[in-house]
């Protein structure tokens, strides 16, 4: 299908960037947007399991156990907070 597309000298400038940073041609980045855009079910679908997240959660809450790790004390938050710049 062939559609097309009026859009203002800027936002062709930026679509013809963002293609190129990509390295890839501006009408096949274009068409990879709006297949983004319309969000077909099936395709490209990362939806995960509930069980499976819940077992992730669990294999991260023991990990610092399991292998004797430790924050010193300090919560995730502090620790964040420290790094932050």
């Amino acid at each position: 299908m062939t559609i097309t597309v009026d859009i203002t000298p800027e936002v062709q400038a930026e679509l013809a960037r963002q293609a190129a940073a990509q390295g890839r041609a501006v009408e096949v980045y274009a068409a990879s947007l709006l297949e983004d855009a319309v969000h077909l079910p099936g395709k490209g679908d990362t939806t995960v399991p509930a069980k499976d997240v819940i077992e992730a959660i669990d294999r991260l809450r023991n990990f610092g156990k399991t292998h004797g790790l430790s924050l010193g004390g300090m919560t995730i938050r502090e620790l964040r907070h420290e790094a932050r710049p």
